[in-house]
């Protein structure tokens, strides 16, 4: 048996089935996956194909209807609400295209945010957020609010936030779909610098050209695993 003691994330079987109007749809049908920890890989499929189902159930923002989750050799797929809140809250990092920044905090503060549900002392937090938005080019900007940045910086500051934890994953939910093509290239230039500081990534996207700056895509339709590229 291959040694596996690398290993971020492992699926076996997983699947979703929801019920709809009296009629049960597969969103997500036997994926098995293994995720290496420092991978930087692509799920990628048209609207409808289970990427977003997948990634909540990746993110323990969702539980399968059948299937296990290995999340670092621990079995997450059975984990009570709690239980699954605080994986949540210390081993997984989220960016989603909406940025979900709270208006009126400024940067510095939306990035904070993660650490307060943790207890961290204020000392620390302002500490750790502040290295964060160093990490994403955004130190001058810590005490401007969203309204006063750019969409491509709100991604930054969204993705400091994931990053304040010092999360084992982060999951980005078509982190460029609210982007120009210039901040998107940034952006992704930005995941392939933290990737390459140890940081695990899986991006879900529709964008071929996104899919193809990443190391790895899975390819995802009906729910199931299709094929597989390795880039680099």
């Amino acid at each position: 048996m291959r040694n596996e003691n690398n290993l971020l994330i492992k699926t076996e079987e997983l699947t979703k089935v929801y019920r709809l109007e009296g009629e049960e749809v597969v969103a997500v049908d036997r994926v098995n996956l293994k995720v290496k920890e420092g991978e930087l890989l692509a799920i990628m499929g048209p609207s409808g194909s289970g990427k977003s189902t997948l990634m909540n159930l990746l993110g323990c923002l969702d539980t399968p209807t059948a299937g296990t989750y290995f999340l670092k050799g621990q079995d997450v797929s059975k984990l009570s609400d709690d239980e699954l809140a605080e994986i949540r809250n210390r081993r997984i990092g989220f960016v989603f295209q909406t940025f979900n920044l709270l208006p009126r905090a400024t940067a510095l503060h939306n990035v904070e945010l993660p650490l307060i549900y943790s207890q961290v002392s204020p000392k620390e937090r302002r500490e750790r957020a502040f290295s964060a938005l160093e990490s994403v080019g955004l130190a001058d900007r810590a005490n401007h609010r969203p309204n006063e940045l750019s969409g491509g910086q709100r991604q930054r500051v969204a993705i400091a936030r994931a990053l304040v934890t010092k999360p084992a994953i982060i999951l980005a939910d078509e982190p460029t779909g609210n982007l120009d093509s210039k901040a998107s290239e940034e952006l992704m230039e930005l995941f392939l610098a933290l990737n390459e500081q140890g940081n695990t990534i899986i991006i879900v996207t529709h964008e071929h050209d996104i899919a193809r700056k990443t190391r790895r895509i899975i390819h995802l339709l009906d729910g199931k695993i299709t094929g597989e590229e390795r880039l680099s």
